[in-house]
């Protein structure tokens, strides 16, 4: 049974493709207002989870996510739900008013309106084709889509792998600043956790689809801190 703030409770949720265990007893908790973070290399079974909480891969073991579950109740739950993969890609053919239209068909909770107010403070115009944007313009206008989602849960899946480091850093800023209100909450997948540790309130490391470590971001910044040798008790190199 969830708790009434919990949005995904995940537990002994494994996943096997050939054979091979992609996901193997994994346990998680995510609670309304955190933005929550899964950490490890690829192949770790980040994306693999991400898809089981979207109901895009069956699983055993018991996923809750909003109180549904996400294969039987799967239309209700993308109804409430936000999922972003890559911000670097999108149809390079169409243009930027196509996929405001677009995305309004599919998502009951956009508000176009709102996103082209948001896309008028940029460059960005509707009759622009995607292919002529700049990758700064493309992540603004991913931006601009999520922010005019009212979505309960936001799934981010390795969102800035196609980006330079400086666009990357920019599409976390601007995501922090622009979309979090503290009631809504995210889930994060990447192997870069140096880029997005000062977004995190929590964090779990992840290998061979099992929790290796987990805590929140002050936890575990502590526990490092403990674990860090104190100057004096350093040798020396001998010369």
């Amino acid at each position: 049974m969830m708790e009434a703030n919990t949005v995904i409770r995940a537990r002994d949720i494994s996943k096997a493709y050939s054979g091979s265990s992609a996901l193997s007893g994994f346990n998680l908790d995510v609670h309304s207002g955190q933005i929550m973070g899964l950490i490890g290399p690829n192949g770790a079974g980040k994306s693999t989870f991400l898809q089981a909480v979207l109901g895009l891969v069956d699983t055993s073991g018991e996923l809750e996510v909003l109180g549904l579950s996400p294969n039987k109740d799967r239309h209700e739950l993308l109804s409430r739900v936000c999922s972003i993969t890559d911000v670097a890609v999108m149809p390079r053919w169409m243009k930027v008013g196509q996929v405001l239209n677009y995305v309004e068909g599919v998502h009951p909770r956009f508000d176009i309106s709102k996103a082209r107010k948001i896309l008028s403070n940029t460059n960005i115009k509707t009759s622009s084709r995607i292919r002529t944007l700049s990758r700064g313009m493309v992540v603004q206008l991913h931006l601009s889509i999520v922010m005019a989602i009212d979505a309960e849960l936001l799934v981010l899946d390795e969102p800035t792998l196609g980006l330079d480091l400086s666009y990357r850093k920019e599409f976390y800023s601007q995501l922090i600043e622009d979309y979090f209100d503290g009631n809504k909450t995210i889930i994060i997948s990447t192997h870069q956790v140096e880029e997005i540790e000062g977004v995190l309130s929590d964090v779990v490391f992840m290998d061979q689809g099992k929790e290796v470590m987990s805590g929140s971001i002050d936890e575990l910044n502590q526990k490092f801190l403990e674990l860090r040798p104190k100057a004096e008790n350093l040798k020396r190199p001998k010369p």
